[in-house]
C-alpha cells in the first residue's frame, strides 16, 4: 500500500504502541516492519494468533521474552567452526532458559484440554536444558569460569593458589625481617602480574632481585626479591595453563551448541515470532479491542468503533456501514463535530485489521479486504513547490483517480475545499460521481449542502452526520447514518446572542430554495429524535416483559417441584399402610394354619379371633387419634370466602386457593397444587401466607437445603456497572450459593468497558479453591464481556 496513507491515517503510531509491546529487540524489530497485508489467508490467520494470545493473556497472564538477544551472528560463527567466548554461550544459554520458561507458561495455560492456532509453535520449541545447564555449571559470568568447569582446571587454580601463598610468605619474611629497614613501606606490590616490594633507592643494592619499577620521584625502586622469582614463574606458568584450560572448555561447549544449531535457531524463530504475536495480543488488551471480521466483497461494518488513538474513556463509539446498500457515504455536520475523526477511524481500522491487529469495536464488526487505501486528510499546502491547500488537495485526488480501482478504499476530507464554493461543490460531484460508477468504497466528509442533495437523489449514496445538540452548542459526536446534517449556522448565532435582525438579514441572502431544504433537514432530525425516543421505550418494554417472563417460569418451576413433593409423600404414607396391613393378614394365616395343624377347639380359635379383632380395633383408633379432625380458628361463612383466597384444608394439611363459591350446603371447590377437590366450608382456615413457600432450612434436612438453594440461585449474576470491590463482594456471597446448590457452572456478566471490572474478577476468581477452572464467553455466550466458572466436583 502507498506510504501516504500511513502517514494521513497516523498508522505509524499504532505501530510505535505495538513496538512498545514487544520485549524482545528482534521482537520489536518485527513490529515495527509489520504493513497491512493484502493475502486474505494470511490475515485471518494473523487474527487467529493474536485472539489465541489474548486468550491466554487474560486467562493466565503477560509473558516476557526480553532474553531472546539477536544472537544469529553467534550462530553463523559456529557453522564455520569457531568457537564461542563466555558472553555469546551466555547469550545462547539465556535464549534456552528462557525458551524453557515459555514452554512451561504454555503447558500451565493448557490444562483445559482445549487447543488453538498457537499450540504447535509452543510445541515446536526446544529448551536442550541439559545443554543450558551445563554453560551455567561451567560459566559463573561474562569474566568468570568456573572451578567445577573441568577436574584439570580446578588443578591448575589449586595449584596458583598454593603458589600464592608460598609467595606471600617469603615476601612477608622479608618485610617484617631482614629487609624490613630498606623498604620504603612494608607493603607487597604486584607490577607487571609479578609481586614485588617497595626498596628506598639508596639500598638496592642490598636487596638482591630484579627491578621492574621506580616511583614518579625515583626514590622508590620496586624489586623482585630472588627468593621468590622462580615462584613468580610458576604462576605465570599456572596462568598460561589456566587461560589454555578455559579455551579448551569454551571450545568443547561451542561443540555441544553447534551440535543443537538446528534447534536452536528454530528455538530463536519461534521465541521472536511468539513475542511479535503476544505484542499484539497485548495491544488489544489495552484498547479493549476485538477480533475482526473479514469478507471479500468489500463490505464495512463496524459496531461501536473507536479511534484506537483517542483516550477509550473519552471517545465516543460510533456505527458505520458501508459496502452494503451503498458504497459511497457522504459525512457532513458543523466543524469540530467529529467528522474526521469517523473518516480516520474507517481508514485506520482497515489497516490495522490487515495487519493482523484487533480493532476497538465490538465483536462481530465486520471489515472488507482492499488492496489499497487512499487518503486525502489536513492541509497539505507546500509553499516549497509553490502549491496552495486546494492544488495540494486537487494533486491527490489526481493520484487517487488515477490508480483506484474496485478494491481500493478512497477517503476525502473536506473535498473541493479551498476554492469557490459553487466550483468546489461542482468539481466533487463529479469526482464522486466517477468513483460510484466504478464501484470504489468511498467516503468523504464536506459542507457543501448541494452534496448533500447529490446523496439524497442518488441511488447508492447514503447521507451521514455528525450530531449536534443546539440547545448545548456542544457536538455529541454520534455519527447518524441515513440523516444529512444540518448546518445549524443561524441556531448556533442566536444562541451566542447574534441580534435577531441580522439573523433575519441573513436568511433573506439564501435563496427560497436553500431554506426549504434546511426546513427539511430539521424535519427530519425531529422525526429522528422520536423514532429514537420510541425505540428506547419499546427496549424498557422488551425488558419488563422478559422479568415478567423469567418470574413466571420460575413461578412454574416451584409449582412443579412442590407437586412431586406432595405425590412423593402421598406415595409414601400408601406405603406404609399396605405394610401394616400385609402384616396383619400375614400373622392372621400364621394363626389359622396353627389351629388347623395342631386341631384346637373352636373356642381357642374364637379366641385369637377377638385377641386380633382388639389389637386391630387398637390400631384403627391409634390412626383416628393420628388423623383427629383439626377445628378451623374461626368458623368461616361464605361471605368470609372470595375467589382466590388461599386457604388451609385442615382435613388434608395442605394450602390451596379458592376456585368457587359456596353451595348451599356449603362446599366449594379448593385448587391445591395439581389437584381440584370439594370440601365442607368448615374444614377451611383462611391464611395470610401466599401459596407457594420455599422449603425452610429449619425444617429439612441437608437434601431439603440443596433444593432450596437451587430453586433461588440463578445461573447468572450481572455485575455491570459496579465497582471491583462492591462486584468482588456480590460475587463472593454468590459462588458460595451456588457452589452450596451443587450448579456444574454459573455465568459472571462484567461487559468489556475498560477491562479492569474483567480483571478484577479474574483475579479474584483464581483464588478460589472451588472453581475449577473459568474462561471467557465465546461466540453467542457474550464473548469478552462474561466469563464462564466451571466449579470443582
Amino acid at each position: 500500500m502507498n506510504k501516504k496513507a500511513y502517514k494521513a491515517l497516523e498508522y505509524y503510531k499504532i505501530i510505535d504502541l505495538l513496538t512498545d509491546k514487544a520485549s524482545s529487540p528482534m521482537g520489536k524489530d518485527l513490529c515495527r516492519k509489520l504493513t497491512p497485508s493484502t493475502d486474505i489467508e494470511e490475515i485471518r490467520s494473523m487474527q487467529l494468533q493474536t485472539h489465541d494470545a489474548l486468550a491466554r493473556l487474560f486467562k493466565k497472564g503477560g509473558i516476557s521474552f526480553g532474553s531472546v538477544k539477536d544472537i544469529r551472528g553467534t550462530l553463523k560463527r559456529l557453522t564455520v567452526g569457531s568457537a564461542l567466548n563466555a558472553p555469546e554461550l551466555l547469550s545462547v544459554c539465556s535464549l534456552l532458559e528462557n525458551t524453557g520458561r515459555v514452554k512451561a507458561y504454555s503447558r500451565s495455560d493448557r490444562d483445559d484440554g482445549m487447543t488453538d492456532s498457537l499450540d504447535g509453535m509452543f510445541a515446536a520449541l526446544e529448551p536442550l536444558t541439559p545443554l543450558s545447564t551445563e554453560i551455567r555449571r561451567c560459566i559463573i559470568s561474562e569474566d568468570e569460569i568456573s572451578d567445577d568447569a573441568s577436574s584439570t582446571l580446578r588443578q591448575i587454580r589449586r595449584s596458583i593458589k598454593s603458589t600464592n601463598d608460598r609467595i606471600h610468605t617469603q615476601l612477608s619474611s622479608l618485610v617484617s625481617g631482614s629487609a624490613r629497614n630498606y623498604l620504603q613501606d612494608a607493603v607487597i606490590t604486584m607490577r607487571d602480574g609479578r609481586y614485588c616490594i617497595p626498596v628506598k633507592a639508596e639500598y638496592k643494592g642490598q636487596v638482591a632481585g630484579m627491578i621492574h619499577d621506580q616511583s614518579a620521584t625515583g626514590s622508590t625502586l620496586f624489586i623482585e626479591p630472588m627468593a621468590v622469582v622462580k615462584l613468580n614463574n610458576d604462576i605465570r606458568e599456572l596462568e598460561l595453563k589456566e587461560q589454555k584450560e578455559i579455551e579448551v572448555i569454551l571450545a568443547s561447549l561451542s561443540q555441544q551448541v553447534a551440535a543443537e544449531l538446528e534447534a536452536i535457531h528454530a528455538d530463536l524463530s519461534i521465541m521472536v515470532q511468539l513475542d511479535f504475536i503476544f505484542a499484539r495480543a497485548a495491544l488489544a488488551m489495552d484498547m479493549n479491542a476485538s477480533e475482526p471480521i473479514f469478507n471479500t466483497e468489500r463490505r464495512i461494518r463496524l459496531r461501536q468503533a473507536r479511534h484506537p488513538l483517542i483516550d477509550k474513556k473519552k471517545a465516543v463509539p460510533i456505527d458505520i456501514r458501508l459496502g452494503d446498500d451503498f458504497d459511497l457515504l457522504v459525512v457532513t455536520g458543523p466543524n469540530t463535530g467529529g467528522k474526521t475523526v469517523s473518516l480516520k477511524t474507517v481508514g485506520l481500522l482497515t489497516l490495522m485489521g490487515q495487519s493482523g491487529l484487533h480493532i476497538p469495536a465490538l465483536d462481530r464488526s465486520e471489515l472488507a479486504l482492499f488492496r489499497e487505501v487512499y487518503a486525502d486528510i489536513g492541509d497539505e499546502q507546500s509553499i516549497e513547490q509553490s502549491l496552495s491547500t486546494f492544488s495540494s488537495h486537487m494533486t491527490n485526488v489526481v493520484s487517487f483517480l488515477r490508480s483506484a480501482d474496485q478494491d481500493s478504499l478512497v477517503l476525502f476530507d473536506e473535498l473541493g475545499a479551498g476554492t469557490d464554493p459553487t466550483e468546489g461543490a461542482a468539481l466533487a460531484i463529479a469526482i464522486l460521481s466517477h468513483l460510484h460508477e466504478q464501484g470504489i468504497r468511498t467516503m468523504a466528509t464536506t459542507h457543501y449542502s448541494e452534496l448533500k442533495v447529490y446523496a439524497l437523489s442518488t441511488k447508492g449514496v447514503e447521507n451521514a452526520c455528525c450530531e449536534f445538540d443546539v440547545e448545548t452548542l456542544r457536538p455529541t459526536y454520534r455519527l447518524l447514518i441515513g440523516v444529512p446534517g444540518k448546518s445549524n449556522a443561524f441556531a448556533i448565532s442566536s444562541k451566542l446572542g447574534l441580534p435577531d435582525y441580522i439573523i433575519d438579514k441573513a436568511k433573506e441572502q439564501i435563496s427560497e430554495q436553500d431554506e426549504s431544504f434546511e426546513d427539511v433537514l430539521t424535519s427530519l432530525e425531529q422525526s429522528r429524535v422520536t423514532i429514537e425516543n420510541e425505540r428506547a421505550e419499546i427496549a424498557r418494554y422488551k425488558e419488563q416483559v422478559e422479568e415478567l417472563k423469567k418470574n413466571l417460569q420460575e413461578k412454574e418451576e416451584k409449582l412443579d417441584e412442590r407437586k412431586e413433593r406432595i405425590l412423593r409423600e402421598a406415595n409414601e404414607q400408601a406405603h406404609a399402610i399396605l405394610r401394616d396391613t400385609k402384616e396383619y393378614a400375614d400373622q392372621t394365616m400364621k394363626l389359622f394354619h396353627k389351629f388347623q395343624k395342631d386341631h384346637v377347639d373352636t373356642a381357642s380359635v374364637e379366641k385369637e379371633r377377638q385377641n386380633l379383632k382388639k389389637r386391630m380395633s387398637k390400631a384403627e383408633k391409634g390412626m383416628s387419634s393420628k388423623q383427629q379432625k383439626q377445628k378451623p380458628k374461626k368458623e368461616l361463612k361464605p361471605s368470609d370466602l372470595s375467589l382466590g383466597d388461599t386457604v388451609k384444608v385442615l382435613s388434608l394439611n395442605l394450602k390451596g386457593t379458592v376456585s368457587s363459591h359456596p353451595d348451599s350446603k356449603g362446599y366449594l371447590f379448593v385448587q391445591m397444587g395439581i389437584i381440584r377437590s370439594k370440601v365442607h366450608i368448615s374444614d377451611l382456615e383462611l391464611v395470610d401466607e401466599p401459596v407457594i413457600t420455599t422449603p425452610s432450612m429449619q425444617r429439612t434436612g441437608a437434601g431439603k437445603i440443596r433444593m432450596s438453594k437451587a430453586a433461588s440461585i440463578s445461573t447468572e449474576i450481572n455485575l455491570l456497572g459496579k465497582t471491583v470491590d462492591e462486584a468482588v463482594a456480590e460475587l463472593d456471597k454468590y459462588l458460595d450459593d451456588a457452589y452450596i446448590a451443587h450448579m456444574k457452572s454459573v455465568r459472571i456478566v462484567h461487559g468489556k468497558g475498560t477491562g479492569a471490572l474483567r480483571k478484577g474478577v479474574h483475579n479474584y476468581l483464581k483464588r478460589q479453591k472451588h472453581v475449577a477452572s473459568f474462561r471467557l464467553g465465546e461466540f453467542g455466550e457474550g464473548d469478552a464481556g462474561v466469563t464462564i466458572v466451571e466449579f470443582k466436583k
